[in-house]
């Protein structure tokens, strides 16, 4: 597993190891079952606070990409299914919230697609 923090980039240090694990664990370089490094011996590879690691360890976990075992430590679960469910779930509140707005589908889906190109640096 190989990550990078790079202090002068606009993400704060913990959203930068949860989203280089998570892209990992997405793309199969980390496989399912991959045993990760506790959280102090990753903060102290990374020059980071412990905090900080947790943090996005907590994260990682809350979105079904990684689980922790107790004893066996934390490994990469089997994201795919969690994360689409994950999606559906926030898809359906956001569906009934904008319902409640009063915006239309093709407005909805506008700020959706908005929010999307955002979140990927696309333009």
């Amino acid at each position: 597993m190989t990550l990078k923090i790079r202090i002068d980039d606009s993400a704060p240090p913990y959203e930068q190891v949860r989203a280089q694990i998570s892209e990992q664990a997405r793309a199969g370089t980390l496989p399912v079952g991959y045993r990760l490094p506790t959280v102090r011996g990753l903060a102290d590879s990374l020059g980071l606070a412990a905090n900080t690691v947790a943090k996005a360890y907590r994260a990682l976990e809350s979105d079904g990409v990684i689980e922790t075992r107790g004893r066996n430590g934390t490994v990469v679960a089997a994201a795919g299914s969690a994360a689409e469910r994950g999606a559906a779930v926030a898809a359906q509140e956001y569906a009934e919230r904008v319902r409640r707005l009063g915006l239309g589908s093709e407005a909805a889906l506008d700020a959706v697609r908005d929010a999307l190109r955002a979140a990927y640096g696309e333009e």
